[in-house]
C-alpha cells in the first residue's frame, strides 16, 4: 500500500459584505500568505465565502475574486455552496471562471471530486464514483448545505428535520464503500460538509442541540473518511475516533475572522495532514479584531467603567457598553462621558435596555362611582399622598379654566417674588 499524504489549507465562513469587508479582508489575505508560506498542496473553503448575494461590480464580490484568485495561483481550490441566506444558489458559479494557475472547483451539489497528481479537479457524475478515478491523489466526499425546502415538500413540513437527518445519514454511509477502497489504496480521503453538527457549540458558547442540526458525530464517522471538514459554526472545535482502520477527525475551521460582538475562541484557519489512515489538523490564528463586552445590570458607573477599560486594554478594541435602566432613569445616563473614556478604542456601540414602568390595575376601581373614589384607591396602589391630587380634582371641577389659570400664575409670581 503506497502512501500518499497531502496538507491541506481549510477556510470557512469567510462572510465577505459591505459591512465585514475589512474583517474578511484582513483576516483572509493573512491566511492566503501563511498557507503559500506552507506550500499546502490544495485549499478548501467550506461555505459561507460571502455574507449575503452580492452584485458583480460590488466592492466585497471583486476583492473576493481576487483573493481566490491569489490563492488559486498557489494551488488548487475547491468551493463549497454554504448558506443559502448567505451564498443564494449561483453565487460561486463566477469562480469556475478565473483562469488562475490552478482550477477552481465549485461544489454546488451532493457529489464526490478527486485531485489528479497532476492537479486536475474530476467530479463524478452522481452522487458519487463507481470507482477510483485513476491518477488520484486524493478522494473528498461534498456536501454542500441541504436544501430543506425541498426535503419539507417532500416528506412534510412537520417531518422534514427529520427527514433531512436520516437521509443525509444514509448518504453519509454509502460514501463508506469507496473511502476504504481509497484507504486500501494508500489514498487520503475526506469530507467537506456545510452544516450544524449535532453537540458542537456555537461561537457565543451555545450548544447546538436542536432537533433540525443536519448532522450528528456518528453519521460523519460512518462516512469513513478520515478527515471531515465543516462550516457552518464559527467556532474552531474538533472531534476524534480511534478504530482499527486507523484514526478519523471532524473538524471545524471556524470563522476567518471575528464578525460579532461576544465570539468565543480564536479566529483563523486549518491546515491538516491527511493520509490514508490518519488525518490531523493545526489552527493557524489571523488578526481578527479584538472585541469587549462591558455590562452594567444598572446605571453604568464611570469608576467601574475606568477599572474595565484598565483591565481589558481597550485600545484599538472594539467595545460595546451594555446597561439596563428603568424608564424613569433612562436620561441619567451621560454617553458622551463613556464615550470620552473609550475614546482609545476602534469603535464604540452603547446599548441600553431600557425597563419600561408598568401601571397595575387596581382591582374593582372600575366599579366605584366617584372619580374621587378611583382616585383614591389608585393613590393606594401606587404610594402617592392623595390629598394633593383630590384638591386639584376638586378645583378642576368647581372653578373654570381662567380662575385655575390665574390662580396658577399668582402663584408663582409670589414664589418669584420670595426668592431674594
Amino acid at each position: 500500500m503506497r502512501e500518499n499524504p497531502v496538507s491541506i489549507a481549510h477556510f470557512s465562513d469567510l462572510h465577505y459584505g459591505e459591512a465585514t469587508l475589512a474583517e474578511a479582508d484582513r483576516c483572509f489575505v493573512a491566511a492566503i500568505e501563511r498557507a503559500a508560506a506552507e506550500r499546502v498542496d490544495f485549499a478548501v473553503i467550506s461555505g459561507d465565502a460571502t455574507d449575503h448575494g452580492l452584485d458583480l461590480h460590488a466592492p466585497a464580490a471583486l476583492r473576493l475574486l481576487s483573493r481566490v484568485r491569489q490563492l488559486a495561483d498557489h494551488c488548487p481550490v475547491l468551493m463549497l455552496q454554504g448558506t443559502y441566506s448567505h451564498e443564494p444558489p449561483g453565487t460561486l458559479a463566477v469562480f469556475r471562471l478565473l483562469g488562475a494557475r490552478h482550477p477552481v472547483h465549485v461544489a454546488d451539489r451532493i457529489g464526490q471530486v478527486a485531485l489528479t497528481q497532476d492537479g486536475r479537479w474530476v467530479a463524478s457524475e452522481g452522487w458519487h464514483f463507481a470507482r477510483i478515478v485513476p491518477g488520484a491523489r486524493v478522494l473528498l466526499s461534498c456536501v454542500p448545505t441541504v436544501n430543506k425546502a425541498q426535503v419539507a415538500i417532500a416528506a412534510g413540513a412537520r417531518d422534514a428535520a427529520q427527514a433531512a437527518g436520516e437521509h443525509l445519514a444514509a448518504l453519509l454511509a454509502g460514501f463508506a464503500p469507496l473511502n476504504r477502497q481509497a484507504r486500501q489504496q494508500g489514498l487520503p480521503t475526506a469530507l467537506v460538509a456545510h452544516g450544524a453538527l449535532f453537540g458542537s457549540l456555537s461561537e457565543h458558547g451555545v450548544p447546538m442541540a436542536g432537533f433540525d442540526h443536519e448532522f450528528s458525530e456518528g453519521a460523519i464517522f460512518a462516512a469513513e473518511a478520515r478527515a471531515a471538514m465543516l462550516g457552518r459554526i464559527h467556532r474552531h472545535q474538533q472531534w476524534v475516533r480511534t478504530e482499527e482502520g486507523g484514526e478519523q477527525r471532524i473538524a471545524y475551521a471556524g470563522s476567518i475572522g471575528r464578525f460579532h460582538y461576544g465570539e468565543e475562541g480564536d479566529k483563523g484557519f486549518l491546515i491538516w495532514r491527511v493520509e490514508a489512515d490518519h488525518a490531523d489538523c493545526a489552527l493557524m490564528s489571523t488578526p481578527a479584531r479584538q472585541t469587549v463586552d462591558i455590562v452594567f445590570e444598572g446605571k453604568p458607573d464611570l469608576a467601574a467603567l475606568r477599572a474595565a477599560i484598565d483591565a481589558h486594554r481597550v485600545a484599538g478594541a472594539h467595545v460595546r457598553v451594555r446597561w439596563t435602566v428603568a424608564d424613569e432613569d433612562r436620561h441619567r445616563v451621560d454617553r458622551a462621558a463613556i464615550t470620552r473614556l473609550l475614546a482609545g478604542a476602534a469603535d464604540i456601540r452603547l446599548e441600553g435596555r431600557i425597563v419600561p414602568i408598568v401601571m397595575a390595575r387596581a382591582p374593582g376601581i372600575a366599579r366605584l362611582d366617584s372619580l374621587a373614589g378611583k382616585v383614591r384607591v389608585w393613590a393606594q396602589l401606587t404610594g402617592v399622598e392623595p390629598a394633593c391630587v383630590l384638591a386639584c380634582l376638586e378645583s378642576l371641577q368647581q372653578d373654570a379654566p381662567t380662575r385655575i389659570a390665574e390662580r396658577v400664575l399668582c402663584d408663582k409670581a409670589s414664589v418669584a417674588s420670595s426668592v431674594p
